[in-house]
């Protein structure tokens, strides 16, 4: 991206409730002067971030994206930033802003916007700026979207069906998205095809298992500095996230309850050498809840009293649905005691939320490690350059990506890695797909 100059002056445009912020013709973002420990931060990341670097450098070769306007709502981090750095490589003319009012990070924001980017976002956004920014983007009228959450494709569905004939598909990250995508597309309603990324397996089963296990009790750590061995934790789903989850907090010494409405869930989490109970249950002994269940509602108003004296609630998933907040706020005394940490006092007992009850690995942390995120933008910056060449060719549904286009993001990362593995010998080929041969 080429850079243009930005302004040192400071303002604050019409209807901001974010306080003053930078603006430019292609930006607003917190501080402008944070720009160079923005790129410092990238650059960092990037040296995780190898097999997405080979791609960047075959797009730069062959400029796959030439003229394409790719209109994101992602999170704003240093691994995003890679992301859009790989597609303009490639050709795409990119437009970003967030998909969650606490996971920017201004620094980047601000490497984005000195380097010419087209961006919208800070850390804490008040809700009539996350909608304005994600109007900005739909303005730029983009040919693909790529989401993290489904609001910027739920925004130009019904305020702008207008421009669905001028888009030719998008990308979904989450999995929450993915799961309003295919409510809408149950009810007719969705317009134009959208690749399922986070239904790859390079994506669920390395990015929610290993990511998510490992950043949300980073961010639950930073929000309360606390000594997980001995602790009782109750993870709220077992899902690729709860199971990462689970499985990073027993590692850490703690015992971990889970609850789940699956029953196959369920028993797998016994299985796994888990208690297994209903969340009235978990509440009156569980000393840390995380929820990762992408529905709403999972600790309500019938558990809190039932919590105990310095229980921790925190969230994983994407919205800040799945804790009651509304309901506790009603019933308790609220106070923030430290950053990404309110206490609550219900009933002469002290509870706190981190993270306002939002994604807690983006909220109170730095999300995921770039090497997991390297993979999932793999698959982004792939999904893109499929809908590019198969454009008017794909149905308006949520689809996968070609299972050859997910093995190839696994055989870059173990290049990167240094790893080498087996292949199949020619007889062996011949084995697996010769039905005569038997006992």
């Amino acid at each position: 991206m080429d850079k243009e100059s930005v302004s040192d002056g400071r303002e604050q445009p019409a209807g901001t409730q974010g306080g003053t912020m930078d603006t430019g013709p292609t930006y607003e973002v917190k501080d402008i002067r944070l720009a160079e420990q923005g790129r410092l931060n990238i650059e960092l990341a990037e040296q995780e971030m190898g097999a997405l670097l080979k791609i960047r450098a075959r797009f730069q070769k062959e400029q796959p994206l030439q003229g394409v306007r790719v209109g994101m709502a992602l999170h704003l981090t240093k691994e995003t930033a890679a992301l859009i750095r790989t597609l303009a490589a490639g050709g795409a003319d990119v437009a970003i802003t967030g998909c969650n009012p606490l996971s920017a990070q201004d620094d980047v924001c601000a490497a984005l916007a000195a380097d010419g980017a087209k961006i919208w976002g800070y850390k804490g956004e008040a809700k009539e700026d996350y909608y304005r920014y994600l109007q900005r983007v739909i303005a730029f009228k983009p040919h693909i979207t790529i989401d993290d959450g489904c609001d910027l494709v739920t925004e130009i569905h019904t305020k702008h069906p207008e421009l669905l004939p001028g888009i030719w598909g998008g990308c979904e990250e989450t999995t929450t998205g993915i799961i309003r995508l295919r409510a809408m597309e149950k009810e007719g309603l969705l317009k134009y095809p959208i690749i399922a990324v986070n239904d790859n397996k390079t994506k669920h089963l390395r990015d929610n298992f290993y990511g998510t296990g490992q950043s949300s009790l980073d961010g639950i750590l930073r929000a309360t500095h606390l000594l997980f061995a001995g602790k009782i934790v109750v993870v709220a789903g077992y899902g690729s996230c709860g199971k990462g989850v689970a499985l990073r907090a027993r590692g850490m010494g703690a015992e971990v309850i889970v609850t789940e409405v699956d029953p196959f869930r369920a028993l797998q989490a016994r299985m796994d050498g888990h208690r297994v109970m209903p969340m009235a249950d978990a509440a009156r002994i569980g000393d840390v809840f995380l929820t990762v269940t992408g529905n709403k509602g999972i600790l309500r108003k019938e558990h809190f009293p039932l919590l105990k004296h310095g229980a921790i609630l925190a969230n994983a998933g994407h919205f800040d649905v799945e804790i009651d907040l509304k309901a506790l706020e009603q019933m308790a005394a609220k106070r923030r005691v430290r950053a990404s940490l309110d206490e609550y006092t219900l009933n002469g007992k002290r509870v706190y939320v981190v993270a306002e009850g939002r994604l807690v690995n983006l909220a109170a942390a730095e999300g995921h490690p770039a090497l997991v995120m390297a993979m999932s933008f793999c698959g982004q910056s792939l999904a893109v350059e499929h809908l590019v060449k198969n454009r008017g060719k794909l149905p308006a549904q949520v689809i996968t990506l070609p299972g050859e286009i997910d093995t190839m993001i696994s055989r870059l990362q173990l290049e990167e890695m240094g790893i080498r593995f087996d292949q199949l010998t020619k007889e062996q080929e011949h084995y697996l797909q010769e039905w005569r041969e038997g006992t």
